[in-house]
C-alpha cells in the first residue's frame, strides 16, 4: 500500500449502496483531501440513492451530483480500480462472498445500523446518527499513519469500527 501512485483508494460496501456507503464515500472524499479517493458500491444496489441521504449531504454542503447507487461489479475484474482499503458498512455485505479484489486490499467491517429502516418518525435522526458515527470513524481513519500497514493497523481500524457514537454534523 503506497501513495506513490496517488491517493489511497477506499471502497465502501453495503448491500443496497443507497445510504451508509454513499454517506461514507462523500465524507471521506471531503475530509481526505488529496490523500484519499473514496468510492462506494453494493452487492445488490437499489439503483437509487436514498433521498434522505442526499438531503442530509446537501444540507451539509456536499455536492451530491455524482453520487449514485452502483454494483460492486464495476470495481471487480481486469482494469478495475485497485483499492488499498475496503470497508463493509452493513452486516449483510460483510457476510456475502465478495469479488476477488485486485491488489489484496485491507478489508475491514464497520457495521452500522441501516437508517432507512428506522421508523418514519425517527428516520432523520437515524440518518444523522449514522452520519455522525461515520464522520467520527473516518476522521480517526485519516489521522492514522497508513504508510506501514500490518496487523497493528488492521486492529486499529477494527477498533475504530467499534465506535458507536460520533459528533453531531456541522
Amino acid at each position: 500500500m503506497t501513495t506513490a501512485s496517488g491517493p489511497y483508494r477506499v471502497l465502501f460496501l453495503c448491500t443496497g449502496n443507497s445510504a451508509r456507503s454513499i454517506l461514507a464515500e462523500a465524507i471521506l472524499n471531503r475530509i481526505g483531501g488529496n490523500r484519499f479517493k473514496a468510492f462506494s458500491a453494493g452487492s445488490q444496489p437499489t439503483g437509487v440513492v436514498n433521498p434522505m441521504a442526499l438531503q442530509l449531504l446537501s444540507e451539509s454542503g456536499y455536492d451530491t451530483a455524482t453520487l449514485r447507487s452502483k454494483s460492486w461489479d464495476e470495481f471487480a475484474g481486469p482494469g478495475a480500480v485497485r483499492f488499498d482499503f475496503i470497508f463493509t458498512v452493513c452486516d449483510n455485505a460483510a457476510r456475502e462472498t465478495c469479488p476477488v479484489w485486485t491488489g489484496h486490499p485491507m478489508t475491514i467491517h464497520w457495521g452500522l445500523p441501516d437508517p432507512a429502516l428506522a421508523p418514519a418518525e425517527r428516520r432523520r435522526e437515524a440518518f444523522d446518527e449514522v452520519y455522525a458515527m461515520l464522520s467520527d470513524r473516518l476522521q480517526r481513519f485519516v489521522a492514522l499513519p497508513l504508510e506501514s500497514p500490518g496487523p497493528e493497523m488492521k486492529q486499529s481500524l477494527q477498533d475504530i469500527g467499534q465506535t458507536t457514537t460520533g459528533s453531531p454534523r456541522p
